[in-house]
């Protein structure tokens, strides 16, 4: 057997006790007891703990350095023994004993954070995220950096990533965003309490379940669910769990669904020869956010997507029947400062992301404190937004992934946002009017571009060398700012 081919079956086991990791994560947050979760904690951390010393094994350096040598430059094993040695070198400056404690209290965090939520209890919450902090922080001098600790957190979920990148980033997209939400305002406000109201959760699931069909995610593969957070996971490319939640505002799941799926369907599209192999899924979680920002920003608040399926949304819910496309997508697109992440418009989305980077920041360079924190995140929120959070439930404890410990997640949302019209750009050069395809229901063209020019490359380009294949250029601003600005300008008038 080739070093290669010995390579890809060792990571088979380790893909094997990943997707069980997965599994069970998923079941945590969809169907597991509450009272579960110390088992769970000792389960999760001990097969983080194995699939951790089977990558960093003898074993698993001997066949990278040997598979090294046997692969040819520019093809799928010479990217699989990158991709590989990437991993290696990074979990090489973590100890086992870091990553069996950190999972085993991301498991009870997440527990922990989502009763602190319910009650609006901040205080119940901030002894261990105070502890899952200082492991983070351990895990970040463990990895090294030059500039900032948050480099080595941060790099973990985009290659390449630093501190100075974010800032740059945001730097680019800051005084655009917030010219373009005080010219909203000065339009006037929206009425958009008709969306409000009782809308069955049953018939919410069904239109969630159909509309996550149109679009083109594989239920053959795939399946939605409810969560306290809404997400995308699952143990494979081809068994992906998308989860929504249903509320009193009619597009809170139906967003959250068209979202989830774009993140289900960069994962479906995984050749499938690829399935299980080190080159599957996405490659980052920037190039991972611009999919979900699409199919739920670009697509689904088109006038061009209501026009084909607002007919569905009437026979679902016949008090919609008021609304004509034009109405709808005034009321779905409404621009107005709110308090939750994961339902705010997609001209304010990226300032709150702004504040979770800036708090990131702060905490893990010990310049602010945990008991500090509700304090902090409010003073954000009416420095970026003008609002500030009556409870801390809608502040600083409405997101899942400090209880699990990932810091230097949150940036790349904000990457995906931009990302998402850069890509979109040059799709509509290739396909022509896709706004007429929208219109009739034809979908298909459009996963099937991003198909071929992104899901089925999986990781094995770099994620900014992805960005030059798919584009022609580097990583930049320039369509997310134009796009949103002539989309909003428009809508508003102004």
């Amino acid at each position: 057997m080739s070093s290669i081919a010995a390579l890809k079956q060792l990571y088979a086991d380790i893909d094997a006790l990943q997707g069980a990791e997965a599994l069970m994560a998923w079941d945590q947050q969809v169907f597991m007891p509450p009272g579960s979760a110390g088992a769970r904690a000792a389960h999760l951390g001990c097969l983080l703990r194995m699939s951790h010393e089977l990558f960093t094994s003898d074993k698993m350096q001997r066949l990278i350095e040997e598979a090294a040598k046997e692969a040819e430059p520019g093809t799928e094993d010479a990217a699989t023994v990158r991709v590989l040695k990437r991993a290696l070198d990074q979990r090489t400056k973590i100890p086992a004993t870091l990553v069996e404690e950190k999972g085993r209290l991301g498991t009870l965090g997440h527990e922990i954070w989502a009763k602190a939520r319910q009650d609006n209890d901040f205080g119940h919450f901030a002894p261990i995220l105070g502890q899952l902090i200082e492991l983070t922080k351990q895990e970040g001098e463990c990895l090294g950096y030059t500039d900032h600790i948050y480099d080595a957190l941060t790099d973990q979920y985009e290659e390449g990533a630093t501190k100075k990148s974010w800032d740059h980033m945001f730097d680019g997209i800051r005084k655009p965003i917030v010219e373009l939400v005080a010219a909203i305002k000065e339009a006037g406000p929206v009425d958009d309490s008709a969306l409000y109201g009782d809308w069955p959760e049953a018939d919410q699931r069904a239109f969630c379940d159909h509309i996550a069909r149109a679009v083109g995610f594989d239920f053959n593969i795939g399946r939605q669910d409810t969560a306290v957070h809404p997400f995308c996971g699952g143990p494979s490319t081809t068994d992906v769990r998308l989860t929504t939640r249903f509320k009193n505002y009619l597009p809170s799941a139906i967003m959250g669904t068209l979202h989830e799926a774009g993140h289900g369907m960069y994962e479906q599209g995984t050749p499938v020869e690829w399935a299980g192999s080190p080159l599957a899924g996405g490659v980052s979680l920037g190039w991972h956010e611009s999919q979900s920002r699409t199919w739920e920003n670009i697509v689904g608040r088109s006038h061009a997507f209501w026009t084909f399926m607002l007919p569905k949304l009437h026979e679902a819910f016949p008090a919609t029947k008021a609304f004509d496309a034009d109405s709808f997508v005034k009321l779905l697109n409404k621009v107005e400062p709110s308090f939750i992440r994961v339902e705010a418009d997609e001209v304010t989305y990226s300032l709150h992301i702004m504040v979770r980077f800036e708090i990131e920041c702060a905490l893990m360079d010990g310049s602010l404190a945990v008991k500090d924190l509700p304090e902090f995140w409010n003073e954000k929120y009416r420095s970026y937004l003008g609002i500030v959070p009556e409870t801390d439930s809608v502040g600083c404890l409405q997101d899942v992934h400090w209880s699990a410990g990932a810091f230097g997640y949150f940036p790349t949302y904000a990457m995906g946002s931009i990302l998402s019209y850069q890509v979109f750009d040059c799709l509509r050069a290739d396909l022509g009017d896709v706004d007429a395809m929208m219109a009739k229901g034809e979908f298909a063209p459009i996963l099937h571009w991003l198909q071929e020019k992104v899901y089925r490359q999986g990781k094995r380009y770099t994620p900014a060398d992805l960005v030059q294949r798919v584009t022609g250029k580097a990583f930049g601003p320039e369509a997310y700012i134009a796009g949103i600005s002539a989309k909003y300008k428009a809508l508003y008038g102004i």
